[in-house]
Order: structure tokens, then sequence, then C-alpha cells
């Protein structure tokens, strides 16, 4: 690795954390600590990396953005037009002073990344009915001061009922794409966190993956200018794929009595096939601990009560392998 691409690395890792830095770098207060992996923080040393006054391009696109407007919450970088529909405004720019631009955290084509949820293609209803269990606080977080769950929650607040309608059709009219390629391993690169989830140091040392889910985008510059075809390795430990799979067949689970054969879901339950493990990882503790309590959430949780807290890994990890 070139002394460049090192300093451009480290240069996008600072402005990921900048992007979402908490000022007094408070820690969640809940009844069971979840596992810090799941759940990362940004160190609070972070400083803003300097605007060095380049635009910046990806690849296979004429678009260019500077650096202040990759941090702009209310500006969606549209690096691909031709991967979605028309963004409307509340996806585009959002609306001053909370409802920030939803393509800002959730990229213009709702990709997402390990800190939030991927929003292409979910059922319009069942987008619509999280904004408002998050509105109304029947849905949170075992960690609710990490950024990116809090800007969901001041968002939920402060949107309209055309503005979530409107946002909910267009991530619904959006073909869900397979980003993740889960990597079973016993050792897993050095990582640090920087954006509210992993990255890779490029350092060459690895370390044990221990009983973690260790996910990293494949290209940390090119994430922290919100380029929605980013894809991530899951690092996950040796076996859970495999163990995954008989837990999602269990009777007592049978993911697919709701979810669909495949696991794709319908026109009122979210596919779960294919997603982000740290994101599908961290919705089953939520609901094991009684942050997601909406009126649609009572299957689920029926269901994360058969389990063990140690079954939820393989079990992501395993849904992170299938196609969507």
């Amino acid at each position: 690795m070139t002394r460049s691409e090192t300093a451009r690395v480290a240069q996008a890792a600072v402005a990921l954390a900048i992007i979402f830095l908490v000022a007094d770098g408070a820690r969640a207060q809940t009844t069971d600590k979840p596992p810090s992996w799941a759940y990362p923080y940004n160190p609070p040393d972070f400083k803003p990396a300097p605007d060095d006054g380049q635009p910046r391009h990806v690849p296979d696109s004429t678009a260019s953005y500077t650096v202040p407007q990759t941090r702009d919450r209310f500006l969606a970088p549209d690096w691909h037009p031709g991967d979605h529909p028309p963004m409307p405004a509340v996806v585009a720019s959002g609306r001053q002073p909370g409802v920030y631009a939803c393509g800002f955290c959730h990229r213009a084509s709702g990709a997402g990344g390990p800190e939030n949820a991927d929003l292409a293609g979910l059922p319009v209803a069942y987008f619509v009915q999280q904004v408002h269990d998050y509105k109304t606080g029947k849905r949170s977080t075992a960690a609710p001061d990490r950024v990116p769950q809090a800007w969901m929650i001041t968002l939920s607040k402060a949107a309209s009922e055309d503005e979530i309608k409107t946002a909910a059709e267009y991530f619904a009219a959006i073909k869900a794409k397979k980003l993740v390629d889960v990597v079973e391993t016993d050792t897993v690169p050095k990582t640090r966190v920087a954006g509210w989830f992993f990255i890779d140091t490029k350092s060459g040392e690895r370390e044990p993956v221990g009983t973690r889910i260790i996910e990293v985008p494949a290209d940390a510059a090119r994430f922290a200018d919100l380029h929605a075809r980013v894809r991530f390795i899951a690092y996950v430990p040796a076996g859970s794929v495999a163990a995954g799979r008989a837990l999602a067949e269990k009777p007592d689970t049978t993911c697919s009595a709701c979810h669909a054969e495949k696991l794709t879901g319908t026109e009122i339950v979210p596919g779960i096939a294919g997603r982000s493990p740290s994101y599908i990882y961290r919705q089953l503790y939520d609901y094991r601990h009684g942050f997601r309590e909406g009126p649609e959430s009572g299957p689920m949780i029926e269901v994360v009560k058969t389990l063990d807290e140690a079954d939820f890994l393989p079990l992501a990890a395993y849904l992170g392998t299938l196609e969507r």
C-alpha cells in the first residue's frame, strides 16, 4: 500500500467519524450492556480531517462532490442516478432543521451500511409503521445515543405524514441488492471504528475473530464519499453459517413462515435475506431486550424468546449469505 493510499484511507476514516460524531461521546445505559462489536462507538478523540479542497469522484460516474457536501446532512450525493428513480425532496435534501436527507445516511439508492438499515425494497406499510414506531417510542435501540439511531429517532419525530409516505414509496420502488460477502475465519484484519462501524486499518495485522461479527466496507474511501455501490465483508467465526441455517429451519424459529420461502419478504413483511449481519444481530438483540415493541413486533418477539443470545450471531451470519 502506497503512502498516498494509506493517507487516503486514514482521511476517509476521519471523514466517516465526523459524519456521525457525537460531541460528548456518551454511552447508552441499558440493563444488559450490548456487545461493543455489534454497537461500536467512535473513539472520543477523533478530529475533523481538513478539507483538501479536491472534489471527490467515484468509478462510472460523472458527478463530483466536495468534502463539505459529502458531510452535509441535508444532501444525498447522487453518484449514479440510473440506479434509482428520481429522488423526492425528503430523500435528496430533507427539510431543515430536523428532517435530514434520507439518502445521506441510507444513500441515494437506500443501500445504507453496517451502521444502519438497507431500505431498498421495503414494503411501504412496513416502512411507514417503523417510522411511526420511532416517532412514538415503540421502537428504539439498546444504544440510543449512537448517532445513526439517534438521528433516525429525531428525523422520525420531525417528519410529516406526507414525507414518510413519499420516502416509503421511493425506497419500495428500488430493487434490493446483496452487497455483503460473509467470510468464515478464525482471524480478522486489524480494525478500528470510524463512522460507527469498523474499517480495515490495512496494517497487515490480524486478530482473533472470537465470538464477533466484524463487518467492514471493501473500500472505506468510497464509502466515506457515500457511494451506494460499495460492497462489505462480514467476517464471522468458522462454522457460523451452518449453525445459522439449522437455527433458521428449526420448527420454533422457521423464518420462512413470515419472511417467505427464500426469506426475501412479502408485500407486507420485510426480507431478511442478504442483509448486513451486523444490522440483523442488532435487531435480534433489540427485540430480546424490549427495544422494538411496535404493533407488528409480536411474532418476532416470540421467536427471539426461543433463541439463546449466542444464537443471534450464527443466524445473522447465515442470513447474510442468502441472495435477495
